[in-house]
Order: structure tokens, then sequence, then C-alpha cells
């Protein structure tokens, strides 16, 4: 297909990018840290690093990587931590002395844990010591050469942190008991390593940077290789896609970000983190963006530029009180994506806050982006334009293009976009239609070149033959009054195979599911209607706030 989306492009933003202007993420950061050193870098509970003290622990702890861990480059280290100032350090640590990042929820259980340092054969691990107790369990069965504990105090310096620890570990009791003993703390580690040399590193750009495992909704997770090469061309797509926003900023103004959605979460990691790094911002990150009144409290602090999240966060954010008086008269750009943003959230949000809430697509796959509105224009429901050098095709199940309007398999191709799966061939043979990466979303592209989501190709419910997007349903169930969070799911059903079942968050205490369905059928074709509703006080969501109608199917089945 024709590039036909490039005639909507914002003023400003190429056709393509320069994917070798750096070679590394390293080369990057380091450019970085010599241009902004004076500026605020990162912010986490009332302590600040500057880029010039980034600079400096993260290469204190690469040193330390280098002659004291026993690793060497290409090696596999795991960073298990929320939103913390070591995750930064650590981070940048372990890819200036080219390891490769294996970014590990904090909350996994020992199952989940022991799968993915075992699949990704992960050397080392740094983990937060509140859920060291976890890792604990699964040491036995994997063979871990380093493990580096630290508290979430340890970088907030004195007397803050030492009090931060106390209250968690013995006030609070948020630290379960745990026993390593070959573990040594982080903080040791960058003290050893400031009294040592960082020696330079052959970093070539197809070098794997992260093993970013998928959330493994349609079975055990795969970890897809991302390459330097990969997250650097997504974060100077981004950058440029964004960047007529910030450059319309005074010269010394320093954009202040906001990181609710967690780092190891590849949407925050590349938006959040590397395409802000790089333009020199200044990074607020929320711990426990679940604590809302607290995280209202955090952004009555700064008068923050940019925020990232997902549809359920903005939801959440717009019911708690508080929220709608805050000052936003410097937030220019909202992004949502890792989900599809309802027009409702979306109309909301704009009122409350004045800017519009811009929607985002991508996957683990693509570094994440590969479509991005213009920041400036209304939410109009789709999930943008292709971004530079990035190509879109829509595809019938034999990888034949369909053309303007048609609907089919959206995939991708550019360079944000992984090689496979480490180690499973089969996997990485079944996602591509020869260069084109199969991303199992379902839906078209119009005239203009913007993209339209109809649905996930797993999630699709299947009523008496007819296709119905979950998406299409929830949008509809979302505008009325009453509901706060809506989940649309396939039923089994004797008469038409598929059902539609909805499970439903109530706003108001005396919503009535009659009164819901009645809407419902005055939007929704026949078929589309739920058969079924469910109230519940919430529903299952991943670690940033997506919902999970896996699990919603999975239990009507069960029970089916």
């Amino acid at each position: 297909m024709d590039r036909i989306w490039l005639k909507r492009y914002p003023v400003g933003v190429p056709a393509d990018i320069d994917v070798d202007r750096y070679a590394s993420i390293a080369a990057l950061f380091d450019e970085t840290c010599q241009r902004h050193r004076d500026r605020p870098a990162f912010t986490n509970m009332g302590t600040t690093l500057s880029y010039a003290r980034l600079d400096a622990l993260s290469r204190s702890f690469a040193a330390w990587l280098q002659h004291e861990s026993g690793l060497a480059p290409g090696d596999r280290i795991a960073l298990m931590m929320p939103n913390i100032l070591q995750y930064p350090v650590a981070l940048f640590g372990a890819l200036r002395a080219g390891m490769v990042v294996v970014n590990t929820n904090p909350l996994y259980t020992a199952r989940e844990l022991e799968h993915q340092l075992g699949d990704s054969g992960a050397e080392a691990i740094v983990v937060l010591e509140n859920f060291a107790h976890v890792l604990a369990q699964v040491l036995p069965k994997i063979p871990l050469q380093r493990v580096l504990v630290t508290g979430i105090g340890d970088l907030l310096g004195l007397p803050r942190g030492p009090i931060v620890n106390f209250a968690l570990r013995h006030v609070r009791k948020q630290v379960p008991p745990w026993r390593i003993p070959a573990a040594i703390r982080f903080n040791t580690a960058l003290e050893a390593g400031r009294k040592l040399t960082l020696d330079a590193v052959d970093i070539r750009p197809t070098d794997p940077a992260f093993l970013q495992y998928t959330g493994g909704t349609t079975g055990i997770a795969k970890g897809a290789i991302l390459s330097h090469r990969n997250i650097v061309a997504n974060l100077l797509q981004a950058g440029e896609w964004i960047r007529p926003t910030v450059s319309s900023l005074p010269a010394t103004s320093v954009p202040i970000v906001i990181t609710a959605l967690p780092l190891y979460h590849i949407f925050s990691l590349t938006a959040n983190c590397f395409m802000f790094t790089h333009l020199g911002a200044h990074n607020i990150l929320i711990t426990n963006p679940r604590d809302f009144h607290g995280f209202v409290a955090t952004l009555r602090k700064y008068p923050f530029f940019f925020i990232s999240g997902v549809n359920t966060l903005f939801n959440a954010l717009l019911h708690t009180p508080g929220f709608a008086e805050l000052d936003f008269s410097s937030l220019r750009i909202s992004l949502g994506g890792g989900m599809a943003v309802q027009a409702v959230v979306a109309a909301r949000w704009k009122e409350v806050t004045g800017c519009i809430l811009t929607q985002a697509w991508g996957l683990t796959e693509t570094s994440p982006a590969a479509c991005i509105n213009p920041v400036d224009l209304d939410f109009n429901g789709s999930i943008g334009l292709p971004i530079s050098s990035t190509e879109i095709s829509i595809r019938n199940d034999e990888g034949g293009e369909l053309g303007i309007g048609e609907v089919g398999e959206i995939c991708v191709r550019g360079p944000q976009v992984t090689s496979g799966y480490w180690h499973r061939p089969d996997e990485t043979a079944r996602i591509f239609f020869r260069d084109w990466l199969r991303t199992g979303d379902i839906g078209h592209i119009d005239a203009q070149g913007f993209v339209y989501i109809e649905d996930r190709k797993k999630d699709m419910i299947l009523v008496s033959g007819f296709n119905v997007y979950p998406n299409e349903v929830e949008s509809v169930a979302a505008e009325f009054p009453g509901v706060l969070e809506v989940a649309a799911v396939a039923a089994p059903d004797e008469d038409s195979g598929e059902s539609v079942a909805l499970f439903v968050v109530k706003k108001d205490p005396a919503l009535d599911a009659q009164a819901l369905l009645a809407y419902c059928r005055r939007n929704l074709t026949g078929y589309k209607v739920p058969k079924h509703i469910y109230f519940r006080e919430e529903l299952p969501k991943t670690n940033v706030g997506k919902i999970l109608r896996r699990e919603l199917r999975d239990e009507l089945r069960s029970q089916a």
C-alpha cells in the first residue's frame, strides 16, 4: 500500500528517521548525559537525580558488572523493581556494560518468575527486597550467578532513605522475610563500582538490548528480542512525532513527565524513559499508581507537560477526588495506549484537563510504537497514523493485501519490529508474513491513512456466524450513566455458539441491568447486544491496568 498517511502528518514530522544515528542505546545515553548534565532526570519520593548523577551512578554499576560480577557482554540481567530510582540506574548501567536486560514484573508468582528467569537464561538479577521472598523460592531451580537486593529508600539519601526503609520493613510490614545467603546490596555494588573504570564496550546495533516478555495471555510468555537498533529507532520515531510540541516550549524550560505505568512495561520504557530522557525531560516516577489519592497529591506538586497511561488509569484519575481541581495549564500531551481508549473517557479527560487524550498503538514486538494520532487532533476513535519509517498493511489469512476500508489483520513493517522470540523459531515463524509482522489485531485503514482496530483476533466473539468486536460493545456500555468499568467477552451459547457477556463495575450503586440492556439494544445491532450482565466489585487487570478479558472468558467456560 502507498504511504497515503504521509499527507496527514503533523508539520515538521519527517517521513523517515535516520536509524543509524546512534549505534546503541548506550551511545545515545552518553550523549544525552553530556548535553543535559545539569537538568533533573528522575524524581521519586522527593529525591531527584540529575543527568550528571544518573550518569555517575549508572557508570559505577556498569563498571561493577564488568569487573566484579563475573558476567560478560551479552549475558542477561533481570530487573525486578517498580518505578524507583534504582531502576534507571540499573537499566542504563546494564546497557552500558553490554548486558541484555530482562524486565521482570515484581508481582510475578514463583511459577511465573521461575519460567521467565529459566527461559531467558538470566545470570543476574536486581530485585526490590519487598519481592526477594518470591525469588528465594525459585533460586534452587535457577542457576543465577548474582543476586543484588535493594530497598525502596536506598537512593533517597539522608535522612529520608533510612526512614522509608525502616517504615516499610518494621511499621508497615511490607517486606516479607527472605533469605538469600549469596545476595549483596545494590548500594554495595555501586560503591565498589565507583572505584573502578568502565571500559569501552563494542555494542552493535543488531545486538539484543532486551528480552521483553509478552503477557502470556495466549499461553506461555515469550521473550521478544528487541535490539539496540529497534529501541533507538522507536524512541527517535516517537520523539520526532512530539518534537513540534516540545519545541514550542521556551528553550530553558524542562518538560515534566509523569510516569505512572511501570518502566518494566514496554510502553513506559520507550515512551517515558528512553524518549523523554533523550529529550532531556524531568521524569516523575510514581511507585504505586493504584494509590490514586497519593497519585493526585504528587501531581499537585508538579506542572506536568506529559502523562501516559491506559484507559482504566485515566478513568480512575477522573473519578479521584481532587483531580479535577489540579492545575493543567502546562499539560500538552496525554498519551493513551496498551488498550483501547474509550470515547467517553477521552471526552471527559478533555473536559476536565483541557488536553486531548491522544490514542497510540503498538506491541511489545514493535518496541512498542507503530501508530500515533497527531497530538492536536480531537479523539476520532482511530489508533493513529503509521509513524516515521513505518508501514502498515491490512492482510487476509493467506497474507494477501486488502484495500482501503477492508477489514483484516493489521501487519507492520519498520526498523522497530523484533527479529523474533528468544529460542522460539516456531513461534517466530507464526508471526510473520515474510517481512511483515502479524499483530493479531483486526482492523482497517481509511482513505486518509488513519488505522482503526476492530478488536484483537483472539477476543472476537462469534455470534451465529457474525463477528462481534468487544471494543464496540464496551464503548457503548461505557457511555451509560452509572457504569465505571466494563468488559465484553464470549460466553458459550447452545443456540448461537457464542453470545456476548458483559462484566460491569458500577459507579452508581443504583445501576440496573435491565436499563443498561435497554440502552445497548437502542445502540447495537441485535446479535451484538449482551445476553448476560454480571456486576463485579472490580475486573481482573494486568500490572498496567489492562483488563484481562481472558480470565473472564475462561471463568464463563469453566462454569459452562
